[in-house]
């Protein structure tokens, strides 16, 4: 009979880490994981690339936002962001930290009512990112004197995304999350409804979003901070 051993099946984990954390292609990475883990399980060569070809096939529609990175590109070369941070500054009630909410509670709407809005390659890069950087201030002095402000507004313009979509998607009964959830706790023997799974998902939605709501009001005051401390200094 065959016999594995035990933790040693996990080493792929180990090379997926190991191949992230050198910066090495994810795709190659991940490619030699999946070798070497069957290797060590003893399936034929023929096996492991029929398993990676079948997987590779059934997740192809991920890959589908590749089609929309041309597009991007071609508004962002005809001034989308330009004109994106124009809007945002021609509305005295905007700030950063209200752009970034009203995205992430957007984002968490369409996700329960099952919406694909297009996440970051759509959304945040070319047009959260440069209406929430509009929204910090119009002069151009302070700007150059801030630069840690645009890249916390960048990170929390992705976590933004992260947080509709992670915490949203779940709550809409035909979600792939659940589905996916519902076809191993079937396999594991605990049958469970999709209703049922959607109900328990929406009070951490809902928890996310007030959490989200203080941190980027917390955000709006650590920016008004230190741009009080530029203009201090010019004065």
């Amino acid at each position: 009979c065959r016999r594995d051993s035990g933790l040693i099946k996990l080493v792929g984990i180990l090379i997926v880490v190991a191949g992230l954390a050198l910066k090495i292609n994810p795709v190659a990475t991940v490619f030699v994981s999946g070798i070497v883990t069957g290797l060590i399980v003893r399936l034929p060569m023929t096996e492991i690339l029929k398993l990676i070809g079948s997987t590779f096939v059934a997740n192809r529609t991920m890959l589908v936002f590749l089609l929309t990175l041309p597009a991007i590109g071609l508004l962002e070369k005809h001034g989308l962001k330009e004109y994106s941070a124009k809007l945002i500054t021609s509305i005295k009630a905007a700030t950063v930290g209200r752009v970034i909410f009203i995205y992430a509670f957007l984002r968490w709407v369409s996700s329960l009512l099952g919406l694909r809005l297009g996440g970051h390659p759509v959304f945040v890069r070319p047009l959260v990112v440069p209406m929430a950087a509009g929204a910090v201030t119009t002069d151009e002095e302070i700007k150059a004197k801030v630069p840690q402000v645009y890249e916390r507004v960048k990170g929390l313009s992705a976590a933004s995304e992260n947080y509709g979509n992670f915490l949203g998607q779940n709550i809409f009964v035909a979600s792939a999350g659940l589905l996916l959830i519902q076809g191993i706790m079937e396999g594991a023997g605990y049958p469970v409804s999709l209703a049922r799974m959607a109900l328990y998902s929406l009070p951490a939605g809902i928890v996310c979003m007030v959490f989200a709501f203080i941190q980027f009001t917390q955000f709006d005051n650590w920016v008004k901070a230190e741009i009080d401390k530029v203009k201090g200094g010019k004065d």
